[in-house]
This record gives C-alpha cells, sequence and structure tokens, in this order.
C-alpha cells in the first residue's frame, strides 16, 4: 500500500469517530443547544464499550456504549431542559464529572494500577467491487462497520431535519422556539430528545476508539476529540455536507503523521498530536460561519 493511499485510510479512520459525535452534536445544535458536556458523553461510550466488549463481545461493547453515552446526555438534559441551566457550565460539568468518573471506574472495575486491557477489535468490512477499484478501494470501502454507519446515520439526519415534520419541529426550536410552542410544538421534549440522541451518538464514538482504533481503554482517550466536533458543527455551517467535509478535513489532519512518516520527514511526535487543535484554533478564527448557526442556539430553555 502506498503512502498516498495509507494516509487515506487513516484520514478516513480517524475521522469516524468525530463524524459520530459531530452527527450528533449538529442535531442537538439545530434544537437551539449547545452540548458540550459530548468529551464527557464519548469518554462513558468508552469505557463502557471497553467493559462490555471484555466481558460479553464487540456487540454488547457498541450497546452499553450507547446507552453510557446517552445517560451522560440525559442528565444533562435533565438540568438544562427540566431545570433551565446554563449549557455551557453544565456541559462542563458533564465532562469533568464524566472524565473523573471514568478514571475511577476503570481503576475499581480492572484494578488499582489500571492494567492495560486487551480487547479483540472489530476488522474492516470490505464491500464487493468497490473495495478493489485501484487507488481509493481499499481506503474507502474495505473499513470498519463505524464508518459505514457515521456516513449513514449522518445521510438520515440530513433527511430527517430536511424532509420530515419532527425535523421541522426541532429546526423551528432552535429559531423560533416561541413560535414553536405556539404552534403545539413540544420543544423542551424535542431539545431533551436530541441531547439524549447527541450522547448515543458520541458513545459510539467513544466505541470506535476502542473496539477498532485501540482495542483497549486509557483514562481521557477522548483526547479533545467532543471539543472538536463542536468546532466541525461551526465549521460545517450546521449543514450535513459541511460536517461531513469538516471531519475529514480533521481527520487528514491527524493521520498527516503516516504520511510524513512514509516521506521519511522527521519532526517531534508532539507536532503531530497537537496538529488537530492548532487547526481547530485557526479555523474557528479565520470562518465567518455564526451567521449560519440557529437563532436560539445556547440561549435559555424556558417559556
Amino acid at each position: 500500500m502506498s503512502a498516498e493511499t495509507e494516509f487515506l485510510a487513516a484520514t478516513v479512520r480517524t475521522a469516524t469517530p468525530l463524524l459520530l459525535a459531530a452527527t450528533g452534536e449538529l442535531l442537538v445544535e439545530r434544537s437551539g443547544i449547545i452540548y458540550v458536556g459530548i468529551e464527557g458523553s464519548i469518554l462513558a461510550g468508552a469505557l463502557a464499550a471497553a467493559a462490555g466488549g471484555l466481558a460479553w463481545g464487540a456487540p454488547a461493547g457498541v450497546m452499553l456504549a450507547l446507552l453510557a453515552g446517552a445517560a451522560t446526555a440525559a442528565v444533562f438534559a435533565l438540568f438544562v431542559v427540566r431545570w433551565n441551566t446554563e449549557q455551557i457550565v453544565t456541559g462542563t460539568a458533564i465532562t469533568l464529572l464524566a472524565t473523573g468518573g471514568t478514571a475511577a471506574l476503570y481503576h475499581s472495575l480492572f484494578g488499582p494500577e489500571g492494567a492495560g486491557l486487551r480487547i479483540p477489535v472489530l476488522g474492516p468490512i470490505a464491500i464487493p467491487i468497490l473495495s478493489a477499484i485501484p487507488g481509493v478501494g481499499a481506503p474507502l470501502f474495505a473499513q470498519s462497520g463505524f464508518t459505514y454507519a457515521a456516513v449513514v446515520a449522518l445521510g438520515m439526519v440530513w433527511w430527517g431535519m430536511a424532509r420530515t415534520h419532527l425535523g421541522l419541529a426541532l429546526r423551528a426550536c432552535g429559531e423560533r422556539p416561541t413560535a414553536a410552542r405556539a404552534a403545539g410544538v413540544a420543544t423542551d421534549r424535542l431539545r431533551a430528545g436530541a441531547a439524549i440522541v447527541a450522547g448515543a451518538f458520541a458513545g459510539a464514538a467513544g466505541a470506535s476508539l476502542v473496539l477498532v482504533q485501540s482495542g483497549t481503554f486509557a483514562e481521557g482517550m477522548s483526547a479533545g476529540r467532543g471539543f472538536i466536533a463542536i468546532a466541525i458543527v461551526a465549521l460545517g455551517r450546521w449543514r450535513a455536507g459541511g460536517v461531513l467535509v469538516a471531519a475529514i478535513a480533521f481527520g487528514g489532519a491527524s493521520a498527516l503523521q503516516y504520511l510524513f512518516q512514509a516521506r521519511g520527514w522527521t519532526l517531534p511526535y508532539q507536532a503531530f498530536l497537537a496538529l488537530p487543535y492548532v487547526a481547530t484554533l485557526i479555523a474557528l478564527a479565520t470562518a465567518r460561519a455564526r451567521g449560519a448557526a440557529p437563532a436560539s442556539l445556547g440561549q435559555a430553555t424556558a417559556e
């Protein structure tokens, strides 16, 4: 496999958890809520996937990851939607709680020293004919099931928001919640539901980190991916197509290390670790996407 092909494969592989998390964040932000706690849901999903995968196998790990991510988001929705707390502060608290809680549970479940786990990972699924296309077949069409699920899920979210009454009601919650309530839309239920679904997506992102990319769990292994997902939504201008492009771009930034190593270019590994976050800061500083945001994004949810 050539360096360019390996780079493309690594880009898609690295972009998968970002796309999953960003798809959920897109959904909840279109309802008017910023779920900063998505980083916490990724961590909760990763630990649940590790525990479930080790005990009962990968399918159980995936299901537990979805439940763990959704449960974390449900706590966020309870405070923000039911009790009208400040969204950024509450989301930050959820992330801090999940960071400490997953570390404590990890040591409790797997020993005080946190011995490294060895969990069987899910292999790639090659799509017949397409995976045989020279150059791009293997990188694009011989990926894990999480990659295909992420693309399908993004398409379903786009279709649902653009073509269904439920999607129209959800977007109305993000644009004109007062008018939506006057029209009989249960804005609180829709926003809470969107947050919980976003948490499930983030849990799936955590599961992909454990069951595809690493085969183990480590404290803080989300490594800021939740915050990058929030940036991806903003850079994608709150549109499904833009989110897909931005996720691939950030995946490519993370995968550059493979191309550099293949070319024999030597750089400190810290530079590769920092590159996605530097790219996030530069992109957010230069992008002019705020005008595309839902009008009530981040505002209080109370009537």
